[in-house]
Formats: C-alpha cells, structure tokens, sequence
C-alpha cells in the first residue's frame, strides 16, 4: 500500500482486536500525537503559508478523530489510561538519521515524510482492522468506526507527501526518491518489532 515496502503480519489484526479497550485506547493517544505533530511543523515552516494552513486543518481533523475514538471508549465504560510507548515512531525518526545527509534538504521535509509513512502503516492497518472486523461480524459499532476514518489515513498520507514536494519547488522527483529510502527503514522497523511482538496500533 503506498509506498511500504513490508506487509503487516495477518495474525496482528486478529490478536489486537482481542482487546478492543486496549486497541481503542491506544488509538485514540495515536491520534492525538498526529494532532500534535502536524502542530509542531507549523512554526518550522512558517514561509510556507499555504503549507501551514494545511498541517493546521488536518491538526483539526485528527483533533475529531480523538474525539470520535474517545467517545466511543467512554460509551463502552472503558478508560483512556496513559498513552502506551509508541516504539514505532521513535524509532522510524531515529532512521532518519540513517538517511544520505542533503545539506539543501530543510529538515522539516524528513519530518513531513516521517508523517507521509506512519500514515500510510495506519492506511494499511486499518484496512486489516475493517476486513478482521467484517470477517467476524462481532462489533458493528466499531467496524462503523474505523470505515468512517480510514479514507481519511489515504489521504492524509497523499497530503504530507504533497506538502513535502511543496517545500522543495515542487519538486516531486526528489520527494518519491527521500520516502523510497525512508521506506526502506520503516519495514525494517516493523518486521524488528513484529519478531519481538509489539502489537501496537501504529496511527498517524
């Protein structure tokens, strides 16, 4: 999907749904760290207006998925509880370091690349989440849930990829060839993290 270059394991989808308060949760603290990020970025590129505008309403955007999740999690009587270690995203901005060094590169492109490809793992993975839950046909509310947000995580990866291209001229070439090394990176990470069993929810 996009540009990952390694597929989810089959049997995450079915072991994270086992526990859905746990699942949610983490979802929801996934969704907030989006928000926070996309926020982050607004000041670094603060020469690109149109580029600002954007990381501000999709800020927005994760901002209602929060809420949604939430919502949800308060319905069923299940806690928030503090956001679990979020191993995937240290680890994939750690492998930025690993990266070619390009001086003429603005550091906040690698971030909003960084952004592009947890997007695209929480695309995929949500789209794992819609068929384990139509499969077996146990929880509509929940399977409403992540139908409604998943075209929102195609998208927004389309978006970061956009703004990064945007920051450089344009200049797409240049963009397609920095998310195909840092891709590279991020399916080492996953395969790494599945052998040692990390069952997060990976979101954007």
């Amino acid at each position: 999907m996009f540009c990952l270059t390694t597929a989810t394991d089959t049997q995450w989808a079915p072991l994270v749904l086992a526990d859905l308060p746990r699942l949610l949760a983490d979802h929801a603290h996934c969704e907030l760290k989006a928000a926070s990020n996309a926020l982050s970025l607004v000041p670094r590129l603060i020469d690109h207006p149109p580029v600002t505008q954007a990381l501000s309403e999709l800020a927005r955007e994760e901002l209602l998925h929060y809420e949604a999740v939430l919502a949800l999690l308060q319905r069923r009587g299940w806690r928030l509880g503090p956001p679990l270690e979020d191993t995937y995203a240290v680890e994939l901005r750690k492998a930025v370091q690993k990266l070619p060094k390009d001086p003429t590169l603005p550091a906040a492109v690698d971030r909003l690349l960084v952004a592009a490809l947890i997007e695209a793992r929480s695309c995929e993975r949500f789209k794992l989440l819609i068929e384990a839950l139509e499969a077996s046909n146990v929880d509509a509310e929940v399977l409403a849930l992540y139908k409604d947000l998943f075209p929102s995580e195609a998208r927004h990866y389309v978006t970061f990829v956009d703004l990064a291209a945007s920051c450089l001229g344009g200049d797409r070439r240049r963009v397609e060839a920095r998310v195909e090394l840092l891709a590279q990176e991020e399916g080492r990470i996953v395969e790494r993290l599945a052998a040692e069993g990390d069952r997060c929810v990976v979101h954007g």
